[in-house]
């Protein structure tokens, strides 16, 4: 079998907690949501939300897309630009799991590459990254991508990543939770887990490999296990 030469991970529930993403996140961008838009009306990303959405009030568009969890690249983009200011003034902290960062380390020493495909916006991916609770993680990787590749549910969009990453499929490994994110990208020849967190109550499937946490995944994918 050809050894794993480059991870691609998910984040929510899988290097990070799903409470993490709607008890503190999701309710942060919430509660500013309005005031924000009021102040940045000339912002082209709020122009963009008002033509997705012709005739209705930005913010209560905004609002709606979140309540039903929409994976809509404006609305990603926005919740990105206020997570920010909340980073930088400390009111946030990212949350990964204990076993991420030392597998992380591990492997990207051991010469693996690594990527991070999520539906937040690429700048709320190297925020989380950047300012988690084990430090800046952000240089363990070699590149992020979200919804501008395509959705997670598509195999087109892990076949794009492997062209931009320049990184056979066969070489790759996908981490998600998600059965669907997985199906699409075995269906592009990239091999797969799924991460079985029990805090988050993830229900695994059958179709792929699963995993408690990412010691698991070194263990049965031949990446390094311990230091």
């Amino acid at each position: 079998m050809i050894p794993v030469a480059a991870v691609l991970t998910d984040i929510e529930g899988t290097t990070t907690p799903i409470a993490f993403v709607h008890e503190v996140l999701f309710p942060y961008a919430r509660a500013r949501m309005s005031d924000w838009c009021k102040l940045r009306m000339d912002d082209p990303v709020i122009g963009e939300v008002a033509r997705l959405a012709p005739g209705q009030p930005v913010d209560e568009t905004l609002l709606g897309w979140m309540e039903r969890d929409e994976k809509i690249t404006p609305l990603k983009t926005i919740q990105g630009m206020i997570w920010a200011e909340g980073y930088a003034k400390g009111e946030i902290t990212g949350v990964v799991y204990p076993d991420v960062a030392p597998a992380l380390k591990r492997w990207a020493k051991a010469g693996a590459k690594l990527f991070v495909y999520s539906s937040g916006s690429v700048a709320a991916q190297k925020l989380l990254f950047g300012h988690s609770n084990e430090g800046d993680l952000t240089p363990l990787f070699q590149g992020f991508f979200d919804t501008g590749v395509g959705a997670k549910r598509e195999a087109k969009s892990y076949e794009l990543i492997c062209r931009g990453t320049n990184i056979a499929a066969a070489e790759f490994l996908f981490l998600s939770d998600v059965e669907a994110e997985l199906d699409a990208a075995a269906a592009a020849g990239l091999r797969t887990c799924q991460l079985v967190r029990a805090a988050d109550a993830t229900k695994p499937g059958r179709r792929h490999a699963t995993a408690a946490d990412f010691a698991d995944v070194a263990r049965q994918f031949g990446l390094p296990a311990s230091p």
